[in-house]
């Protein structure tokens, strides 16, 4: 007897019950570990520009649970000039994706100022998501009109894992998705793992859905105010346990086991607000640090400007420092020169003809990825 694909879970969300024994437990911990994630970016100056690698580096995790193989250092070199070309065509257009997904996001956060988390604006990042990539040509912005399913490339639909709502009933299930994210929900955590849950499982484009329902969720925790900047990142915890996040939420529709995805996402909202703030309070550390030590060591009035191009552009080619980091040129040629005389840099290419030199800032792109890996 062949296994019969798990089928979207028709009337059943939102779910009719949740045992909230089980999660009650988990609740408390995951809303104070955020708490204090929060204090963390109180603390930041400007945690938009000081936690960016943060931010590539969860594009990179993200897409890599798609399938994708770019890593954060081949993203930032490839933005730098040092790679115009990856080892191979797929690996330029998984940097061009991840690239994508930072631009989708920002483009989400711009729309927030003016509109809820809706519809609407969930179609306009994945425009942003999809525009020149693979799947570019599958209706960027666009809900699907055909039946879509899950299981490997070329398998047909009777040997799917799992087949989502059919497209001519996704217009309705996708308007009681979104009345759901504004209901008034008993907690809501709980209320974000099972919006996340029901997007995933109506997978409502062609492409693009699983990035697009975890880049949800800094979006939500930052609209209901639970976070001052939508600056959270989720996908390392589910990197690192692929084959369970995908299991928990097949589940959901195969054995309507809504709670045991909330388990799972409560505890991944406690580690990964753990590990974002360590690694927060390291990068303000790292901060408060250097910008003490380039002011003593340039005297210049522009070593703020040139330390927050630093942590913007962690990997930068000369040239750029020179246009980009809002100081003049000569100012910031004498900058420069100091500051790779005190070992600030890692050298990743010395100037070479009418190439510029590429400098990488060795401590923040080793704390952003979690290891030393410059």
């Amino acid at each position: 007897m062949t296994n019969q694909p798990v089928q979207y879970h028709e009337g059943d969300f939102p779910p009719k019950r949740i045992e909230w024994e089980r999660l009650i437990p988990l609740i408390g911990p995951a809303n104070a570990a955020l708490a204090r994630y929060d204090g963390t970016l109180a603390a930041i100056p400007n945690s938009a520009l000081l936690l960016s690698p943060l931010m590539t580096q969860e594009a990179v995790l993200s897409s890599r649970i798609e399938g994708t193989q770019a890593t954060m250092a081949e993203v930032l070199q490839f933005e730098a000039g040092l790679i115009t070309e990856a080892p191979d065509e797929h690996r330029t257009a998984d940097i061009q994706e991840v690239l994508n997904y930072r631009k989708a996001m920002w483009r989400a956060v711009e729309l927030l100022k003016e509109l809820p988390l809706c519809q609407r604006l969930i179609k306009e990042a994945h425009k942003v998501l999809m525009q020149g990539v693979r799947g570019a040509n599958r209706s960027p912005g666009e809900y699907r009109r055909v039946q879509n399913w899950i299981g490997p490339p070329g398998t047909p639909i009777e040997r799917a894992q799992y087949i989502p709502v059919s497209a001519e009933k996704l217009p309705s299930a996708v308007s009681q998705w979104e009345r759901f994210i504004h209901a008034n929900a008993p907690d809501k955590l709980v209320q974000l793992a099972l919006i996340h849950a029901e997007f995933e499982a109506l997978h409502p484009f062609l492409d693009g859905n699983g990035r697009l329902g975890r880049m949800f969720v800094p979006l939500f925790l930052f609209s209901k105010e639970l976070l001052r900047s939508p600056m959270f990142y989720i996908s390392a915890y589910l990197e690192a346990r692929r084959d369970v996040y995908y299991e928990r939420l097949l589940a959901v529709s195969r054995d309507s086991d809504w709670t045991g995805w909330c388990v799972f996402f409560l505890e991944a909202l406690t580690e990964q607000a753990k590990e974002n703030e360590q690694k927060a309070t390291s990068i303000l550390k790292l901060y408060e640090r250097e910008r003490d030590r380039i002011i003593d060591l340039t005297h210049s009035q522009y070593a703020i400007k040139a330390l927050d191009f630093l942590f913007y552009r962690p990997i930068f080619s000369a040239s750029a420092f020179y246009t980009e980091a809002g100081v003049p040129e000569h100012s910031a040629r004498k900058i420069l020169k100091t500051l790779r005389g005190n070992a600030f840099f890692k050298i990743l290419r010395e100037t070479k003809g009418r190439q510029p030199a590429v400098l990488a800032f060795r401590e923040l792109l080793n704390i952003a990825e979690g290891r030393q890996a410059f």
